[in-house]
C-alpha cells in the first residue's frame, strides 16, 4: 500500500524549509492578508494608520534628491554583507566583537546546538539592526521626492512599528525549531562506538547548510519592505 503524499506547501521558503525540517504538516492559511493584520495591529495602531493615510503632506520644492540607482547599490551592499555573515565568510556576528565558535567546532568535540543558537541569534540581531537602518534611509529618499512618497515613507514608518513586535515574536521561535532539528539529526546520525567521532560528525555539516538555507530565507522575508520601498523608489 502507497503511503499517502504530502501536499506542497506554498509560502514564504522559509515556512516550508522549517515544515520540512519538522516533518510536519502545516495546513494552508485560509485567511487573507487583511484578515491576519486586523488580528495583530491594535486600534492605537489603526489609529496611526489612519492619521498617515489621510494627512496631506506639505507641498513645495522637495529635498535634494539621491537617485534610485544609489538606493538601489547600498541596499545591495547591506543584503550583500548580510548574507556573507551568514556563510561565514565576514566579520563575526556577535555584537560584542568576540567570535562565534559554531561554524567552525573540532570533530572530536561533542556538538552542543547551543554554540549554533547563540549564532543565529546574533545574526538575527544584525539582520534586524541592519535592515531598520537601510529602510529609514529609503524612507527618507521618498520624503524627499514627493507629497504622496513622503505619505509611504509615514506609513512604512507606523507599519513598522505596529509589526515589529510581532515579527520579532514570531521569528524568535525559529531556533527553538532549528534545535529540535539538530536533535533528530544528531540522534539518527549516533554510531555505535566512540572511535567512530569523526564520522558521527559529519552529518553536522549538513546541519550547517540547513542553518544557513533558514537564514537566508529569513533574511528574505525581512527585506520584503526593503523591496517595496526600492520599487516606489525607482516608480517615481
Amino acid at each position: 500500500m502507497l503511503a499517502p503524499q504530502r501536499l506542497a506547501l506554498s509560502g514564504p521558503t522559509l515556512v516550508r524549509l522549517l515544515a520540512r525540517f519538522g516533518d510536519a504538516e502545516v495546513p494552508e492559511s485560509r485567511q487573507s492578508i487583511s484578515d491576519h493584520l486586523s488580528q495583530w495591529l491594535g486600534w492605537t495602531d489603526a489609529i496611526a494608520l489612519s492619521t498617515a493615510l489621510s494627512v496631506q503632506a506639505p507641498g513645495g520644492e522637495p529635498a535634494t534628491r539621491v537617485g534610485a540607482s544609489a538606493e538601489q547599490s547600498q541596499s545591495e551592499r547591506v543584503r550583500a554583507a548580510l548574507r556573507k555573515a551568514i556563510a561565514g565568510e565576514g566579520a563575526p556576528a556577535r555584537r560584542d566583537g568576540r567570535r562565534t565558535q559554531a561554524a567552525s567546532q573540532p570533530a572530536d568535540v561533542e556538538p552542543d546546538f547551543a554554540d549554533f543558537r547563540q549564532r543565529y541569534l546574533a545574526l538575527q540581531q544584525a539582520m534586524e539592526t541592519d535592515i531598520a537602518a537601510l529602510r529609514a534611509r529609503l524612507r527618507a529618499a521618498l520624503a524627499a521626492r514627493a507629497p504622496a512618497l513622503a505619505r509611504l515613507a509615514t506609513v512604512d514608518t507606523v507599519m513598522e512599528q505596529a509589526l515589529g513586535a510581532r515579527e520579532r515574536s514570531l521569528l524568535a521561535g525559529v531556533p527553538a525549531l532549528l534545535g529540535a532539528h539538530f536533535e533528530r539529526q544528531r540522534a539518527a546520525a549516533a554510531a555505535p562506538s566512540a572511535a567512530e567521532t569523526a564520522a558521527r560528525n559529519a552529518w553536522l555539516a549538513g546541519f550547517r547548510k540547513d542553518m544557513q538555507s533558514v537564514l537566508l530565507a529569513e533574511l528574505e522575508i525581512r527585506f520584503q519592505p526593503v523591496e517595496g520601498l526600492l520599487a516606489a523608489l525607482r516608480a517615481s
